[in-house]
């Protein structure tokens, strides 16, 4: 392939080509006079950059590597040597689309050797303001994924919320064709800085208020897709095969850097944050979960998930909850209903970890086998436990409980609609 850097601008040469077993990626430098290389992986990630991930080893360097490597997770490639002429991988159009296109030409081939695999068995979060990233465990096979993105300040985006399975799903034509994008305001401080000069509409998208700028978008959701993109390119320099579950919220190369680092420190052994426990979500994850809010939203953190089979969380109960004023002002109690709510938005998070309910919300059906055990008054921590016993497209079965200090305060068994939210 030939064309020009994405940011940089110039031109240079790639060549993908086979690798032996247990080889993972090599890039190689081949216009520096003695032809470097450079490995994938995490050691190798360079800081600095801005919107791209760059790989370094020495002196020598390799600038937006990302889209190269999610084409070739994509497509199940494990072992490439790619060699390229610059210091930066051309970027036909700002997508995978055209790296996929070369590896269905060339064909792929099985190895003997089973690929390195990194089976995630904990819940491991890292966060940087409004933006999230969380592998939990999953599958044993494939790599779930759901990512939402939200740009309110620019309506033409919005909120896209999408769920891809790597391994199962069609990478080449669900998420290789989407391309990077910029807004405006963005596009033009690159362009102060000397940066994309040679860029037209045909290589990446340039969104105002009104939409593409030039352009024509190839899904309606093109910039989620694209995020996806991404996130697997950058999940790439982990050097394994990924195999869990990862949501992801406002995303970038950075946070998704700073995962790749975390899962690097647990698979290498207990680290400076080893027996420090993190909770699954906080509040922030919760919201972009359900859709309640004060004073309604009864769930505080989650703090442990068994895939989506189960999941707890805690609700902190102090005497500035709303209802308390009239329930009762002599002896403040937790509404019982309110404690059946609380378990309810409680299924209604796990059920919304399963990849077919994403951007789903689950109303209330029926409670069955419902029994108030005990009060529960202020200064209590309720914990939250919900099982799922019978899950389906469109419908949900939970068997819920909620304990005060180990004793079991209340339970039932609610079942649950699933319908789509509203944007």
């Amino acid at each position: 392939m030939e064309g020009r850097g994405l940011f940089g601008g110039e031109p240079c040469a790639l060549r993908l080509l086979p690798a032996p077993e247990d080889t993972g990626v090599v890039f190689v430098r081949t216009d520096l006079d003695a032809a470097a290389e450079i490995r994938c992986e995490p050691a190798a990630l360079a800081g600095g950059e801005h919107r791209r991930t760059c790989l370094q080893n020495g002196a020598a360097r390799v600038a937006t590597v990302e889209h190269v490597l999610a084409a070739a997770k994509g497509m199940g490639v494990d072992n490439l040597r790619i060699e390229v002429g610059g210091p930066e991988i051309p970027s036909p159009d700002g997508s995978a689309q055209a790296f996929v296109e070369a590896i269905q030409r060339a064909g792929v081939v099985p190895q003997d050797a089973d690929a390195p695999a990194y089976l995630i068995d904990r819940p491991v979060t890292v966060s940087r303001g409004a933006s999230s990233i969380t592998a939990l465990p999953g599958p044993r096979d494939r790599l779930d994924i759901v990512f939402d993105l939200e740009y309110a300040e620019t309506p033409s985006i919005g909120r896209q919320t999408m769920a891809f399975c790597l391994g199962r799903d069609d990478f080449a034509a669900e998420i290789a064709p989407a391309r990077t994008f910029l807004l405006k305001q963005e596009a033009e401080a690159f362009l102060a800085q000397g940066l994309g000069g040679h860029l037209t509409a045909c290589d990446l998208l340039v969104m105002d208020d009104d939409g593409p700028m030039d352009a024509a978008l190839r899904f309606p959701d093109e910039h989620v897709r694209h995020k996806i993109c991404d996130l697997i390119g950058d999940l790439a320099v982990l050097g394994r095969r990924l195999c869990g579950r990862i949501i992801a919220s406002r995303s970038g190369h950075e946070l998704n850097h700073s995962l790749v680092r975390r899962l690097l420190e647990i698979a290498d052994g207990p680290g400076p944050a080893a027996g420090k426990p993190q909770p699954v979500l906080d509040i922030r994850g919760i919201m972009r979960l359900l859709p309640h809010r004060y004073p309604f939203l009864m769930v505080d953190r989650i703090l442990e998930t068994e895939g989506d089979e189960r999941a707890v969380g805690i609700k902190n109960v102090t005497i500035n909850e709303p209802y308390f004023l009239g329930h009762y002002p002599t002896q403040p109690i937790m509404p019982g209903v309110m404690i059946l709510e609380a378990m309810a938005q409680m299924s209604g998070i796990l059920l919304s970890r399963r990849l077919e309910h994403a951007g789903k919300a689950a109303v209330l059906l029926s409670m069955d086998r419902v029994k108030m055990r005990r009060p529960v008054r202020p200064g209590d921590q309720l914990v939250l436990e919900a099982e799922a016993l019978r899950v389906r497209p469109r419908t949900g079965h939970c068997a819920c409980r909620a304990l005060v200090a180990g004793e079991v305060v209340a339970e039932a068994e609610i079942k649950f609609m699933l319908v789509d939210a509203e944007p």
